[in-house]
């Protein structure tokens, strides 16, 4: 959902919108492509079969949204906290992604009875 509200900022018109992409070094004309990026990166991350490759996008358009808020000074927090919410999301949805990330088999809490 958070990444569904960046893209919309990028694909919508809203007041202010050329002063704050000037302030990232970004026209509005870019920010359009990026936002069409992000729509297509966040639909494989979605789609079951193409998760593990859109959470591989993602991280990658991620770190580079933190490299901009680091070149302009802003809160970089952000784009990092989305990025490991990606990662949660995808192990819950597939375990085998905990298991290779932390080296051991996920083991789920036990059914309430």
């Amino acid at each position: 959902m958070l990444i569904g509200a960046s893209a919309k900022a990028k694909l919508t018109e809203w007041e202010g919108k050329a002063v704050q992409f000037e302030k990232m070094g970004f026209t509005t004309e870019v920010m359009t492509q990026i936002g069409i990026v992000e729509v297509v990166i966040t639909l494989l991350f979605l789609i079951p079969r193409t998760a593990f490759l859109g959470a591989i996008l993602l991280t990658g358009y991620l770190g580079g949204a933190t490299v901009t808020h680091v070149r302009v000074g802003d809160n970089f927090a952000t784009p990092i906290v989305i990025g490991v919410v990606v990662w949660v999301a995808l192990g819950l949805r597939q375990s085998g992604i905990f298991t290779q990330a932390l080296g051991v088999p996920w083991k789920a809490a036990p059914p309430a009875e």
